[in-house]
């Protein structure tokens, strides 16, 4: 049975783990973001971080709203992956002593865990259309368009000018 609190037979026990798992995952990106909104010095990238925030909290919501649409309780299972993400992040902050390459480390670690969103949104997404969930998609959809969203805002503070004062 492995590490899960009861097999995986199905799809649709695949899609309801998946969606479970990005539960946790947004809870511990809401527990992770406040430490990333206090080492920031770049006034943009910290006020995209508050943003995120207030994004995830939404996100969370929507997905409560998902459970409840599938009849489903609203539960987290735990993520390896977005803790592993999230300590490795924690880690590089506790070791970096200059602000501009904090910020630039911020960004690293904020995208990854945005990547990691949107592999799993996607998954669950083309699952909910496979197994008939058309109800839930379009929840599912607003919050993978604003991962995508928060990425390329991360790429863009990154090329614009963060990258260029972490080498200076």
């Amino acid at each position: 049975m492995g590490l899960f609190s009861k097999p995986i037979k199905t799809l649709d026990d695949l899609f309801t783990h998946m969606l479970q798992d990005i539960y946790y995952a947004e809870q511990q990106i809401t527990k992770a973001l406040p430490k990333m909104i206090d080492k920031a010095t770049n006034q943009q990238l910290k006020q995209g971080f508050e943003q995120h925030l207030r994004q995830t909290e939404g996100q969370i919501e929507r997905l409560d709203q998902v459970f409840k649409m599938l009849d489903k309780p609203a539960k987290g299972v735990d993520c390896a992956a977005m803790d592993g993400i999230i300590a490795e992040t924690k880690e590089i902050m506790g070791d970096v002593d200059d602000p501009q390459v904090m910020d630039a480390a911020l960004i690293a670690g904020a995208q990854a865990v945005e990547h990691y969103e949107i592999t799993r949104y996607g998954t669950i997404i083309a699952y909910a259309k496979q197994l008939g969930h058309h109800n839930v998609v379009g929840l599912l959809q607003q919050s993978l368009d604003e991962e995508r969203a928060t990425d390329k805002t991360l790429t863009g503070l990154a090329e614009q000018g963060v990258n260029r004062k972490a080498a200076a």
